[in-house]
């Protein structure tokens, strides 16, 4: 009895064991030019910049997320920091494998040696050509994804912000990234018509640093004009909750001495009010596509804002006021598409607009 007795505990051991190396471990990951996200079990495990620091002579990773960040713009030749992705897509397949190992083993680091194997729901522009989504997957699996799903950004973005993107009813959902904003109907599943420019975070950023350059003729680099554009980034010239206006120190092109710059938020909207011109376009140019049934559903329901160009101050109002439509803006629309992507892995056997399942 005894030597049975033992025999089952050790065999209930193994089995526990056994289980360990079995388990699926399920990630949501919002794969974005500037910021990359991954849920696990409803919550957001990873949420750091798209970029990776690489040393040149060795090919080693020295740093991803936030610790290559703050190497950005200030390596030696011997080091090179990485944006992966380029406009929403893989422009470097190493190192965005090198980036999703990184951020997974963060995920990881309490399991000890134990891996499980990985199921993930992965987003990606809608306009995503046959090669890029391969791409996308050849990364995963390289970086140890077991099950891989896709998933189009604007149906992430919608579920995100908590539409019925199987309904029979129009649903208008723009997501603006670091590289792209994607502008989409959905309905019954599925995007009916949908636009897609490279005018985003990262030229947002861009007009500003050109702004301050021609303006004050003072040089920042793209970390500085993050910051500005997160502090008192606007998209109308008055707001009725005026943002403190920004402080900030450079170097003047012509002597290269320190100079004070003092920004107020109408500025920065006038900076970015060419590249908001071509958002104000691609919506229009949706709602000339659109059916007439699903065009009063969104007279009805609205247009939704996700993704971090949401956050963009007084954007709703300009965009409600070049459409004639009520825009909202998704609950914590930075992780609007990281949400709706976990809600996505959750339902896969339920969503029939999901890509993939490759082993």
């Amino acid at each position: 009895m005894t030597f049975l007795g033992l025999n089952r505990g050790l065999n209930n051991k193994k089995l526990k064991y056994m289980g360990l190396f079995s388990l699926t471990q399920e990630l949501a990951i919002d794969l974005g030019t500037a910021n990359t996200l991954i849920m696990h079990n409803g919550k957001v495990v990873v949420d750091e910049p798209s970029i990776v620091a690489v040393n040149i002579k060795s090919g080693n990773l020295m740093a991803i997320g936030h610790k290559a960040r703050l190497m950005d713009g200030k390596t030696n030749p011997n080091i090179r920091t990485i944006r992966p992705l380029k406009d929403g897509v893989i422009a470097d397949f190493e190192a965005t494998e090198l980036m999703l190992r990184g951020f997974i083993k963060k995920v990881n680091a309490a399991r000890g040696m134990f891996a499980p194997s990985l199921k993930m729901m992965i987003c990606i522009p809608s306009g995503s050509t046959n090669v890029e989504i391969r791409a996308v997957r050849d990364s995963a699996q390289h970086a140890g994804g077991r099950e891989i799903y896709l998933v189009f950004e604007p149906m992430a973005a919608a579920l995100g912000a908590g539409l019925d993107v199987e309904a029979p009813e129009g649903n208008l959902i723009i997501d603006i990234g670091g590289g792209t904003s994607e502008i989409a109907c959905i309905s019954l599943g599925g995007i009916v018509c949908s636009e897609s420019i490279n005018v985003a975070g990262d030229v947002f950023t861009s007009d500003i640093q050109n702004y301050i350059r021609q303006q004050h003729g003072v040089k920042i680099g793209e970390r500085t004009a993050e910051e500005i554009k997160c502090a008192i980034g606007a998209a109308v010239p008055e707001l009725d909750n005026e943002p403190e206006d920004y402080i900030f120190t450079g170097s003047n092109m012509l002597t290269s001495q320190p100079q004070t710059v003092t920004l107020t938020y109408s500025e920065i909207a006038y900076a970015l009010d060419k590249s908001l011109v071509k958002l104000d376009n691609a919506l229009m140019k949706v709602l000339e596509e659109m059916p007439p049934e699903l065009y009063s559903d969104v007279v009805k329901n609205g247009v939704y804002l996700a993704g971090g160009g949401a956050l963009i101050k007084g954007l709703d109002k300009r965009l409600t006021k070049k459409s004639g439509l009520p825009v909202h803006i998704a609950e914590d629309p930075l992780r609007a598409i990281a949400r709706g992507t976990g809600i996505a892995l959750k339902n896969i056997g339920n969503f029939s607009f999901l890509i993939g399942g490759d082993k």
